[in-house]
């Protein structure tokens, strides 16, 4: 081999070595980072229980800010559809003095990707009356769509309304 040829095969080499790194590190610079991972269907159910648990702080500001800043609320035991920070607390006022008090009866999961979920079905409320102190039990379909915002769940849609035939 002359000293030519293999200068043209050292230059061939590198070219072809440079050609490989290019390639992976562009490779690697356009994969971006690896997706989220979806969360549990145990891991939504749970957050009810979250909500659930704000309930008996009694403080309506907690529980409103389990919902996201443009949340729908279609609640339970009023017909006023909500659909702001205000108009949540504002029933929350109202609903907390019952001292509600949830159990899920039957539970639906539908984890859409890793930033929003379903949860759907079934279930009942003790109320307690204020005044007289007596205690009733409300059945109720609901729906709690859920967001992941800013790294934490929020409630983007809840609609709760009582058994048609109960």
């Amino acid at each position: 081999m002359t000293r030519r040829s293999i200068t043209k095969r050292a230059a061939i080499v590198a070219a072809t070595a440079l050609v490989a790194v290019t390639t992976v590190g562009t490779v690697a610079a356009t994969a971006g980072p690896e997706p989220a991972k979806k969360p549990s269907k145990k891991q939504i159910a749970g957050l009810f229980d979250t909500w659930n648990a704000t309930l008996r702080t009694g403080d309506p500001d907690k529980v409103a800010d389990l919902y996201a800043k443009d949340a729908v609320l279609l609640p339970t035991v009023s017909n006023k559809v909500r659909t702001n920070h205000a108009e949540i607390v504002d029933y929350f006022e109202h609903f907390l003095q019952k001292k509600p008090s949830g159990k899920k009866v039957r539970t639906i999961v539908n984890v859409l990707d890793s930033d929003s979920a379903i949860d759907t079905g079934v279930y009942e409320f003790t109320l307690t009356d204020p005044k007289s102190g007596a205690k009733r039990v409300v059945e109720a379909r609901y729906t709690y769509e859920y967001e992941k915002r800013d790294g934490a769940w929020k409630i983007v849609n809840h609609h709760s309304s009582a058994m048609p035939e109960g």
